[in-house]
Parts: C-alpha cells; structure tokens; sequence
C-alpha cells in the first residue's frame, strides 16, 4: 500500500505524511511545476505543467488498494476505478456509492455558474485545526482497514 497526494495546493501534506510514518507507509507527493514541494519522508513528483497532468499522472501510479489524497471528484472517480481508496482533504471518503452524485454536483455547478457568467465562486472557508483533526482520524481509520 502506499498514499499518492494530488499535492498541489494540498493543506493536508504535513499531515499525511505524520500519519503514514506512523504506519510506515511510502507517500508520493504530486505537483505541478508551478509548484515547489521538499520533504524528508515523501517521494516528490514533479511532473509537467499542463492540464490535469498532475491528475494523469497519479491515477497511472496508483494500484488496488492504494490511497489518494485529493479533493478532485474526477481523480477520486478514476482512483476507485481502480479499486484505490479516495479521500478529501476534510476526512471524508469517496466510495463508489457518493461519486456519481458528487459528479453529478460539480457538473451541475459548472453549467450554473456558465449560465450566469460566474465563473468562480467564493473559496472554502478558512481551514481550522479541527478540519486538520477531522482528517488525520478519517486516514488512520483507513490505515487500520
């Protein structure tokens, strides 16, 4: 088993890594070349600017059993695929029983804000330690699968 973080603009990369030490599970960092990332523990992958690159290249790298960290419903789609488990940034866990309606939300949200000529939405609220707590749990409970 090992844990691929789609690391770009992750806030839960400390976190991941403390959490697989602890376990001992390897971690591999991705990001994009817009992106600098060092660690002592992870693996870093830098791989080359280009749309949904980082997300290719991590769905490649994952196998059965495998954990991705990412808040992307369409990485996590693909990870489940490939009978990877998925979790979000905030703990909880993509399951082949949310992801349809989850995709099916981000579609619906797209064509809203396309239709009103919003094409950003406000950002997700500022994160707090407990977001933080909230997700280190969520991982462990998967590590203890």
């Amino acid at each position: 088993m090992k844990i691929f973080v789609d690391a770009d603009a992750c806030p839960v990369v400390r976190q991941t890594e403390e959490i697989a030490k602890k376990y001992g599970v390897p971690v591999t960092l991705l990001c994009d070349t817009n992106h600098i990332l060092n660690s002592a523990y992870s693996e870093v992958k830098v791989i080359g600017a280009g749309a949904d690159a980082v997300d290719i290249a991590l769905v490649n790298l994952c196998h059965a059993g495998d954990i991705v960290v990412t808040q992307d419903y369409g990485v996590a789609a693909m990870a489940l695929g490939k009978k990877a488990h998925a979790i979000h940034q905030n703990g909880w866990l993509y399951t082949n029983e949310n992801i349809d309606r989850l995709l099916m939300e981000r579609h619906m949200a797209k064509k809203a804000r396309r239709s009103s000529g919003k094409h950003h939405l406000k950002g997700p609220a500022k994160r707090t330690e407990a977001d933080d707590l909230k997700y280190k749990d969520a991982l462990e409970k998967l590590l203890d699968r």
